[in-house]
């Protein structure tokens, strides 16, 4: 067993930072906002192996939020859980401007406060936002880190492959029937305060059954269609079929195929779909958590004594260490969380 280099997790936050976000005025209609987030995609790194990202893996990473700026001044955020909180509240989309429904006054993170990972977290949950606009010392707009750009950068290392998707993730899992309206959705996504609801269909013991998703992306796309919500059916814009992780799952095998599938957050089953989960985006920050990491860490420094005293000329000859021991490691913690994060109005 080869351990990576331990320090190999570290991300460099300079890179997580989204140089040129999508940037409108305050009097933008917000229906070319919502067209604006619907249509952007951002070029920045995918780490599908052990490369960093100046190596030059490129993917597509979707802009979730615009900033609502007038000269140089952030004035407000805009973000894809905003649109899904309006349009549960059935508001008239065509008669709105951009300051009369943007999230202000703005939180945000001088550069140089941008230590480490922790700083950014703390931000993330203290606040319940997944976008941090990061400023220089003259208040001036730098780019805006989020939830998904940290993950970009997240490295291949033991921190994620030590870690199972049953430790992170969430079984207060939000579901609708198929023939539940996109209205409905939104409206539960918006109460429940989570980025998707999973499709269940009852199978011939009248047992839900997992067969689609609809997420808040999915909302924006339906907005700038001008699709009509109350209408449209679950059945007939939900993305299936469904690919299912296994709670025994690791992170890094998550983290792969979220960025293989270019998506945000996976669907886990067990017991032949009668066990429902919810791995995502904020799921993966959670092993940043110096709480969840010092587990980690204790547990690779058993494993480093173990190699070690293998290796040693003078200790007994030892039994090999049992594949994928790493996997089975006694987690820090299986409390399920919700991902109850989303940019909210500052009084």
């Amino acid at each position: 067993m080869v351990l990576d280099d331990p320090l190999a997790w570290v991300p460099n936050l300079l890179e997580a930072i989204e140089r040129q976000p999508l940037m409108v005025s305050p009097t933008t209609p917000l229906v070319d906002a919502i067209q604006l987030i619907s249509q952007a995609q951002n070029h920045t790194c995918s780490l599908e192996t052990d490369l960093s990202p100046s190596d030059g893996l490129a993917e597509h990473r979707r802009a979730s939020c615009v900033l609502v700026m007038q000269d140089q001044t952030l004035l407000g955020i805009l973000t894809e859980r905003d649109i899904v909180r309006l349009t549960a509240n059935v508001i008239n989309f065509a008669g709105a401007t951009v300051a009369e429904v943007m999230a202000h006054p703005v939180i945000t993170l001088p550069q140089s406060s941008l230590q480490d990972i922790f700083a950014v977290l703390f931000f993330f949950r203290r606040y319940r936002i997944r976008h941090l606009p990061i400023v220089d010392e003259q208040e001036r707009l730098v780019g805006v880190i989020s939830h998904e750009s940290i993950r970009q950068i997240l490295r291949p290392a033991n921190l994620l492959r030590l870690r199972r998707v049953s430790d992170v993730m969430t079984t207060q899992v939000i579901h609708a029937p198929l023939t539940a309206t996109a209205l409905r959705l939104a409206q539960l996504m918006a109460e429940h305060r989570v980025s998707c609801v999973v499709i269940t269909q009852a199978d011939m013991e009248g047992r839900d059954k997992p067969v689609g998703i609809v997420t808040e992306r999915d909302i924006v796309q339906f907005q700038a269609f001008q699709i009509d919500l109350t209408q449209t059916q679950a059945a007939t814009v939900m993305s299936t079929p469904l690919f299912l992780l296994s709670p025994d799952d690791s992170l890094w095998a998550a983290h792969q195929e979220m960025q293989r599938r270019r998506v945000g957050r996976l669907v886990v089953s067990w017991n032949w779909g009668m066990g429902l989960g919810i791995v995502t985006q904020t799921s993966l920050l959670r092993i940043f958590d110096p709480m969840e990491m010092y587990g980690v860490i204790e547990n690779l420094q058993q494993t480093i004594r173990k190699l070690e005293a293998e290796r040693s000329p003078s200790s007994p000859t030892s039994s090999p260490l049992p594949q994928s021991q790493e996997a089975r490691s006694t987690p820090t913690s299986t409390s399920p969380h919700n991902e109850n994060l989303g940019n909210t109005r500052v009084p």
